[in-house]
């Protein structure tokens, strides 16, 4: 399954969920677990399937008793879970209308549980909660077709997504549950956690460690549980339950206990930990300081703050769990990072270790359930051995670079991601981050430069010819041509501009192979182009309803087998060359982004966006490790204002502002219904 193919999926699965919890009585939280639950034993019974095909031809065979049976142990071997026909999918799937449902799914839920520790009390068994029509209806969503076949994390990345849509309609309390995927990414890409003890002390649903899968499955293409051992901890019951069923959902291993960080370190990590990821609650009062499991933590070597505020403690517990050579990456409100009195002496004692690393400030509208600005701090223990690297880290302020999703959502695109990274590559002293991020453009702007180039020179020519073919053979020459000259070949000509740009481009790239960014002028050559791709498919529709027009005409069957159908196939070719251009315009913009502030590629400070500082310099600012005090203003560039782009972001706001409205009204006509107006 392609990348598109599964977002086209995950939406189709949401919108369909999602329209049934809309018109039920349950609240998003009441929805949200069981709705997960189902995801889990869709995929459960899937690898089941996989793993029972794979053992079967792998059984011992004995020469009296035959084929071996399959045994449980087999499917831990295969890293599936053992079903019992009770808890398959299809035997839930194909229950009679008669069956009581809700309960036949808790039930199979309980038998998972029996057969698995590590699953005990973990899954939803609230089913019975559900309208048993509303329960139906879900299970035919998760028995869509294109499920059956599906392999490798699909349904993972389909529980990560259903996750995300939930913490976006506030599906726990505050959120707290969820890290936004772009703050996730960043932490894993700036800390490469890619061995050893990698630990989550306020775990959620474990959406760290899942990334880290992921990171280690794309960078080095080998099974994660061979590399990292995973341990997690979390306060909330619900939270920990999420965890594990994400992990499980993952064919992840780990230990994810619960318990309230503030006052017990349940796996006894205290600098033994390699890796370190978090998103701890903010600004959390009402520690109970006079406990001796605080007054003498052996995780809060810097000092015990003295105000009512939690953050200090969690940033100690970070820089105290990691070994001599390890690394950490954590979300932190922002006003920890000028915090004074005695936040201010233990920001200063952790600064003086050396192993302040990299902090980057982030813009609002990041988290779901809030649009606060934050901070990521990232910790480097084997800093503190090289004096020149102790002295030096990096600030980072992105809070100008960012995507908007909604009008109150922002999140980071993987390009975005891709040269954050190789910002910190560059600081790190490691140039094939860079000049890895700027091959990777290039290739996609030849690639797509090709695409585009390949059938422009006759696209014109032969659409219009055909087209001319079609419309004669049910109409006189006379009123083909009226209704031909409705369609603007000066716009449609525009696909052999398309030949002279690429002629133009490889003109320029035989003479220097290391070109990394389009000219100015293909640039605008480009967009030119586009705009007459646009106005042809305007050209085409304003033909269709013209000659639409008449009603004769519309009852020939000519007519749809020999126009209509060549215009909208047409209209798709036309389609595919408009967005391959957005492709290239798109990548282009990326790689000129980054190569122009880094021209050498070779770190330097950038006016508005990075810069190396000392302890000396942090030591002059009252300590403050906010990233924006030392980077400065960036200044104003004369960039061509993109408003097409803009367009674009308006129409995302108006969509986003429309959902909400239609979301309230849905609400208010339940709550009148309920009262019995």
């Amino acid at each position: 399954m392609t990348a598109e193919q599964l977002k086209q999926l995950e939406a189709r699965l949401w919108k369909t969920a999602d329209d049934l919890r809309a018109n039920s009585k349950l609240t998003a939280s009441e929805y949200s677990f069981p709705v997960l639950g189902l995801i889990f034993l869709r995929q459960a019974y899937n690898r089941f399937i996989i793993a029972k095909q794979q053992i079967e031809k792998s059984l011992p065979v004995h020469p009296t008793r035959g084929v071996r049976p399959i045994e449980k142990n087999d499917f831990l071997t295969a890293k599936a879970i053992f079903l019992n026909e009770t808890a398959q999918w299809t035997t839930i799937a194909n229950l009679p209308d008669s069956a009581d449902l809700g309960e036949y799914i808790n039930e199979a839920m309980r038998n998972i549980e029996s057969e698995y520790d590590n699953l005990l009390g973990v899954l939803p068994k609230e089913y019975n909660l559900f309208d048993k029509d509303l329960l139906q209806r879900l299970i035919r969503v998760f028995n869509d077709e294109s499920l059956n076949d599906v392999s490798g994390d699909v349904f993972g990345r389909i529980y990560e997504f259903f996750l995300n849509k939930f913490a976006m309609i506030g599906a726990q309390e505050g959120g707290e549950f969820f890290t936004p995927p772009s703050l996730v990414n960043t932490i894993v890409k700036i800390i490469q956690p890619n061995h050893g003890i990698v630990a989550d002390i306020a775990v959620g649903s474990a959406g760290m460690f899942v990334q880290t899968a992921h990171f280690i499955e794309e960078e080095e293409g080998v099974d994660p549980s061979n590399k990292v051992t995973f341990y997690g901890q979390e306060k909330a019951d619900t939270n920990t339950r999420l965890a594990k069923m994400n992990m499980a959902i993952h064919g992840l291993e780990g230990s994810i206990l619960q318990g309230n960080t503030f006052y017990e370190d349940k796996h006894d990590l205290v600098g033994k930990c390699d890796f370190i990821m978090a998103n701890p609650p903010f600004n959390v009062d009402g520690v109970d300081k006079s406990k001796d499991s605080v007054k003498k933590d052996p995780r809060l070597s810097f000092g015990l703050p003295k105000n009512d505020n939690g953050n200090y403690l969690w940033i100690q517990y970070f820089y105290s769990l990691l070994n001599e050579t390890g690394r950490a990456g954590f979300v932190m409100a922002s006003s920890a990072s000028d915090a004074g009195h005695s936040e201010k002496d233990i920001r200063q004692k952790l600064v003086e270790t050396g192993a302040v690393d990299v902090m980057v400030s982030i813009g609002t509208k990041f988290f779901y359930t809030r649009s606060l600005p934050c901070t990521l701090w990232f910790f480097d223990r084997e800093k503190e051995k090289d004096a020149h690297r102790a002295n030096q880290t990096l600030m980072l302020d992105l809070r100008d670079v960012y995507r908007k999703v909604s009008s109150n959502l922002h999140d980071f695109t993987p390009e975005q991601l891709a040269n954050i990274q190789a910002i910190v590559g560059l600081y790190r002293g490691k140039r094939e981050v860079f000049d890895k991020t700027v091959l990777h453009y290039y290739n996609t702007i030849n690639e797509n430069i090709l695409i585009v180039n390949k059938k422009a020179s006759s696209l014109c020519d032969v659409f219009y010819k055909q087209l001319r073919v079609s419309v004669e053979k049910i109409v006189s020459k006379e009123v083909g041509n009226l209704w031909l000259s409705t369609i603007d070949l000066d716009d449609a000509l525009w696909t052999k501009e398309l030949v002279e740009i690429y002629s133009e481009y490889q003109l320029i790239y035989s003479k220097d192979k290391n070109i990394e960014v389009l000219s100015k002028d293909i640039v605008d050559q480009l967009k030119m182009a586009k705009k007459g791709f646009n106005n042809l498919l305007k050209s085409i529709n304003t033909f269709i309803k013209e000659a639409g027009k008449d009603a004769d005409l519309r009852k020939q069957k000519e007519w749809k087998t020999d126009v209509l159908d060549k215009l909208k196939k047409m209209e798709l070719d036309y389609e595919k060359y408009a967005k391959t251009i957005d492709i290239i315009l798109y990548f282009n913009k990326e790689a000129n982004w980054l190569i122009s502030r880094f021209p050498k590629s070779e770190y330097e400070d950038i006016a508005g966006l990075c810069k190396v500082v000392t302890k000396e310099e942090i030591a002059t600012n009252d300590f403050s490790l906010t990233a924006g005090r030392y980077v400065g203003v960036a200044p104003q560039i004369d960039e061509d204002f993109d408003y097409e782009e803009r367009m674009g972001e308006i129409k995302v706001e108006l969509q986003s502002l429309n959902e909400e409205a239609i979301t309230l009204a849905e609400q208010i006509q339940l709550n009148l219904t309920e009262l019995g107006l």
